[in-house]
């Protein structure tokens, strides 16, 4: 029998809420993703991974993007750090150095305190013990620019292992687990796609696909699990869910806009995901 990966990338509040939207709309059009074999969650993607695997209705998922959204908190990715972290990113080669140089810069960030983001973080889940199913979740040691995976077999909770991977360095504060201190596992690739290698059909849901210096963009990392004979199909946003979006993916108003569009959306690439996905 074929094994099959769902990859569920990095992307913000926004992020979060259009993925549950397409999830949504798959699951109306007949297509479980929680079936996969493994899920693997990045940043946002762990939100919505965990609470998939931990077997959630993903359209009392989706309802949920549409209530106002109390509780979080608002931010803004501006152009002083994108300029900032693409400056890192361009100017290092070495993937793991530049990650520690991004840990540098999330150690040092002025943020709210770790304890009011933990419980942003366990909002937005719907249990927080881990799932009886494999998920994997991402993050990067502060310290040392280590890229990890959290798992139910690890010492990390749910809750400080997905806020680990949402923790946007320099914006939200690193998590700490143990006596070391973790950010977003999105500053090594936007979905961490090759963690799924082996496995025969990949799905990734990606909200933001692109990459940048030695950090290696969705569709590179497709191509490469394309190599080794696996079938592979990437969902991004199309025009319209860019633009319910927009420029903030920190933006919680942009939630529902958000999670509309992925519904929508999903209608559009229900035959090639079903094709994926129940094929075999």
């Amino acid at each position: 029998m074929q094994t099959r990966a769902l990859v569920l990338g990095g992307g913000g509040i926004t992020g979060v809420a259009w993925e549950f939207g397409i999830i949504a709309g798959l699951a109306e059009a007949g297509i479980d993703l929680a079936a996969a074999d493994v899920i693997i969650g990045t940043s946002a993607g762990s939100v919505v991974g965990a609470n998939i695997a931990l077997g959630e209705d993903p359209q009392a998922l989706y309802a949920r993007q549409l209530e106002a959204p109390a509780g979080e908190m608002a931010a803004k990715i501006g152009i002083p750090w994108i300029a900032r972290f693409a400056w890192i990113g361009m100017t290092t080669r070495d993937p793991q150095q530049a990650r520690r140089k991004m840990g540098q810069v999330a150690l040092a960030a002025h943020t709210v305190p770790e304890a009011e983001r933990r419980k942003v973080i366990e909002s937005r889940l719907a249990r927080h013990e881990w799932p009886d199913r494999a998920l994997k979740l991402t993050a990067i040691d502060a310290g040392s620019g280590e890229f990890v995976v959290f798992d139910s077999a690890g010492e990390a909770s749910l809750v400080d292992a997905v806020g680990a991977s949402c923790a946007v360095p320099g914006i939200w504060p690193p998590v700490t687990i143990g006596n070391r201190r973790f950010f977003d596992g999105g500053m090594r690739t936007v979905a961490n796609a090759d963690l799924a290698a082996g496995y025969d059909r990949v799905l990734i849901v990606a909200p933001i696909a692109g990459g940048g210096g030695p950090f290696a963009d969705v569709e590179r990392d497709a191509a490469a699990l394309r190599k080794v004979s696996a079938q592979v199909v990437v969902v991004e946003p199309d025009a319209a869910a860019k633009t319910a979006i927009g420029r903030n993916v920190l933006d919680p108003a942009r939630r529902a806009p958000a999670a509309r569009a992925g519904k929508i959306q999903a209608a559009s690439v229900a035959e090639q995901v079903r094709a994926l996905w129940q094929s075999g």
